[in-house]
């Protein structure tokens, strides 16, 4: 597995090895050993999975309480994902890294605590599948805008309205949300 450092500190892009023939595709989404010596996490709490549809948005979310590192990946279909600092210590506050994920490259995302995390279905169908490091705790969800203009994420809708939930649409700026210090 590949495991590369993005600009935004702490974010890692992993790359597994993908083994294709005839048959299809097969490759290693997870191993401990090698997760742990790139300073991933060793205990996960939940796997969790999202189906959704071209131009359906979620998030940009985060846990103020109990705050959650993701593993993220796409099973099938693609998507653009983001991660966005939300530590207002950090040197990099308020950016964001996007990446491409898709069952076909096979792409993953770490990122840890601190960050919000969002993405857009790019294909006709995506399935979404990840890894937490703590128990989703609905006192503690956050959510902030995933248009807010001081973080000026280029989505690529060429127009297109997102597909987007009343709960994301909602979010606070990043002006006025309860971040992470």
């Amino acid at each position: 597995m590949k495991i590369e450092t993005t600009f935004l500190p702490g974010v890692l892009l992993l790359t597994p090895a993908i083994y294709r023939d005839e048959r299809g595709a097969f490759s290693e989404t997870f191993n401990l050993r090698q997760m742990v010596e790139a300073g991933l996490p060793a205990n996960w709490v939940q796997d969790n999975f999202s189906l959704s549809k071209k131009n359906v948005l979620r998030g940009i979310h985060y846990q103020i309480v109990q705050p959650q590192g993701k593993l993220v990946r796409v099973t099938h279909g693609a998507v653009l994902d983001v991660a966005v600092d939300l530590r207002r210590s950090s040197p990099a506050f308020g950016r964001h890294v996007a990446v491409e994920l898709s069952g076909e490259n096979g792409r993953m995302l770490w990122i840890p605590e601190g960050f919000g995390h969002a993405f857009l279905v790019l294909s006709d169908v995506a399935g979404f599948a990840y890894k937490v490091t703590d128990y989703y705790a609905p006192g503690g969800d956050r959510t902030i805008l995933w248009n807010d203009p001081d973080l000026a994420i280029p989505w690529p809708l060429a127009g297109t309205q997102p597909i987007v939930s009343d709960k994301d649409n909602k979010g606070a700026t990043l002006r006025d949300a309860e971040l992470f210090a």
